[in-house]
């Protein structure tokens, strides 16, 4: 038997997005009930072309009050309720739902986040009519199915509903953000149940208010423990603490939780996370291991974390190692999963310039998982490409016939080696993009050419020191030192010379760079060991070594390159050394692994040892 549905909405500035609602919805209620809070676009024009029953309601900074509001007004037999900004697929069956005749329907929305990714959960989204269900609360307003003095019967629904409103554009229109944030405050200040302090919680993250969050998500937990949202919350409360570099607390949160939630992939990918962070990294390995086993599943579930984000974690970590090949497989297996994942287009060209593939190869390699089919596929890898000012990018241009903005296509002549035709198409600018500041000047290292040195001045905001500093770097002249800035910006340069293999004239850069601080040195040296010059940069570094016995951070680069080029000897010693330094657990994980390949089973037993009395949280422990 059919029974009748009334969708049931409100809205304000709806323009952009209420035909779209509407049109989804058109076959499959009997009424559609529009309530207004005071629009001042064409949301109530749109909405008449669909309905009549629309009605004006003053707007008192509660959605609980507006729901109430327009549910009122329903007469079919079950409440539809979505906001202009969801849709229904066009498979929806509503009826084939409400058939089994519950009084409310957990109904799964996917929301569309930025860069392609979604994030899923539920909420009761359809639901009888006549039965005393009410809403609550001001913001994140509920139903009260949960009242104690109810008896009603609730299942999960099969249809879908998709939301867009969280996209970084939307949210930045509706200016969300300040409006939760008063009336999460006031909901809290009347009614401080566990819900609500979680959603207090939430928007103080929203806001990257960590340390006002964590009060909140602490007050949270403790109310919400036979609640679906715990999972959430422990998840919430460890982003936290991660954002303020406090790995272990949550860590040690998780190390509790996740038995007792074992199938929730967004709290075993936070899990990773903390681990990689803390310098977990085997752990970090096995917890990434552990979401693809998983797969995307649990109470809310973030796109991507039991696939496909997962594995990019870990080709961060294999990266970092200086184990490029697994890092390679890893960002491949993101691609095939997720074409439109644009940091993992962005670590795919990475990782093919710090391994030396070619460029037509690395062309070759990507169409086979990347086919370009419709213009954002385009739009994406070109984005990507100019941001990389990557040497491909003038291919693709070229290929598809793209008609692109001036300076970006001077940036495609110059990173694919057209310097003199770049030269040109600048000095004919009648103004340069401030954002091409520095292509500019790479192009005037390059040439040795002293126009375009003014003119990337001109856009680099640079002191008196730092413009005599590029003057003498285009004369070759000697200076005795280098600024912070100037090194930190030489040192970007040196590494697009390299990936251009400009060879003589990034060891002009070098001779400059090596007056500069220790830890600019230590920051060439693993610019240099990353993109495979690790020889160069041991003999460098050796040097900064002498003179700074002490130095963290030169120790440890030089430890890892020699472990990674299987100079064990070598790494003993630096490894010894950064232990009595920098006695951490990553130093340890260091070591254990260095006895682990030198197959010295005693000593690796005693760092095990001290591993579990100092680090308990560790798989080593």
């Amino acid at each position: 038997m059919i029974k009748t549905v009334s969708l049931c909405m409100i809205v304000k500035n709806e323009e952009k997005y209420l035909s779209r609602c509407l049109e989804s919805v058109r076959n499959k209620v009997d009424e559609i009930i529009i309530v207004d809070t005071g629009s001042t676009d064409s949301t109530l024009e749109i909405a008449k072309q669909y309905t009549n029953n629309i009605y004006h309601f003053n707007w008192i900074n509660d959605f609980a009050a507006a729901r109430n509001e327009s549910i009122k007004y329903a007469t079919s037999e079950f409440i539809l309720i979505m906001d202009a900004d969801e849709y229904l697929h066009p498979d929806a069956d509503l009826q084939k739902d409400i058939s089994s005749s519950y009084d409310y329907y957990f109904i799964r929305i996917i929301n569309d986040m930025s860069y392609g990714r979604t994030l899923k959960h539920t909420a009761i989204r359809l639901f009888a009519n006549h039965k005393r269900l009410v809403y609550h609360n001001r913001l994140h307003e509920h139903l009260n199915v949960m009242d104690n003095q109810t008896k009603y019967k609730g299942i999960a629904g099969e249809f879908i509903i998709y939301h867009t409103g969280y996209t970084n554009e939307v949210l930045q229109e509706k200016e969300k953000k300040n409006r939760n944030l008063t009336l999460m405050l006031q909901e809290v200040a009347e009614n401080p149940t566990g819900y609500n302090l979680f959603n207090m919680g939430k928007t103080y993250m929203w806001l990257g208010e960590h340390e006002k969050a964590i009060p909140y998500l602490q007050k949270a937990y403790s109310l919400s423990k036979d609640m679906i949202i715990i999972p959430e919350v422990i998840v919430s409360l460890c982003s936290c603490l991660e954002a303020l570099h406090r790995y272990e607390e949550g860590l040690e949160i998780l190390k509790d939780a996740i038995p007792i939630y074992p199938n929730e992939t967004d709290m075993r990918h936070m899990q990773g996370c903390l681990f990689m962070e803390a310098g977990y990294t085997k752990d970090a390995l096995t917890t990434f291991e552990k979401c693809l086993e998983l797969g995307d599943q649990g109470v809310t579930v973030t796109e991507g974390h039991g696939g496909y984000l997962a594995r990019f974690k870990m080709a961060e970590i294999y990266e970092g190692a200086y184990q490029l090949s697994k890092s390679y497989d890893q960002v491949l297996k993101v691609l095939e999963e997720k074409k439109t994942f644009g940091a993992g287009i962005e670590k795919y060209f990475r990782i093919v310039s710090k391994a030396n593939i070619p460029n037509e190869e690395a062309y070759n390699n990507l169409q086979q998982i990347y086919s370009i089919t419709e213009l954002e596929d385009l739009k994406l890898i070109l984005e990507v490409l100019y941001k990389l000012r990557h040497p491909l990018l003038s291919k693709y241009i070229d290929l598809y016939k793209v008609n692109i903005q001036k300076n970006v296509l001077i940036v495609a002549k110059q990173y694919s080696r057209k310097y003199e035709e770049a030269h040109d198409l600048w000095l004919s600018m009648e103004e340069q993009p401030k954002e091409n500041a520095e292509d500019i000047l790479l192009l005037a290292i390059i040439l040795k050419d002293q126009k375009l040195l003014q003119l990337a001045i001109k856009n680099l905001n640079l002191s008196s020191k730092e413009v005599k500093i590029l003057k003498a770097i285009i004369s070759q002249e000697l200076v005795k030192s280098i600024t912070p800035r100037m090194e930190r910006l030489l040192c970007k340069l040196s590494e697009q010379l390299i990936i251009l293999q400009e060879f003589n004239n990034f060891q002009i850069l070098l001779e400059y760079l090596l007056k500069g601080s220790v830890d600019g040195i230590s920051s060439l040296g693993k610019l240099l060991s990353e993109y495979s010059f690790k020889e160069v940069a041991i003999d460098i570094l050796v040097e900064v070594f002498k003179n700074n016995p002490n130095n963290v951070n030169i120790i440890r680069i030089l430890g890892d390159i020699c472990l990674n080029q299987n100079y064990l000897e070598d790494a003993l010693l630096f490894y010894s050394k950064l232990l009595n330094l920098c006695p951490e657990y990553s130093t340890y994980e260091r070591v254990y692994e260095l006895y682990e390949i030198l197959g010295d089973k005693e000593e690796m037993s005693k760092i095990k040892i001290t591993i579990n009395s100092k680090f308990p949280l560790s798989s080593l422990a």
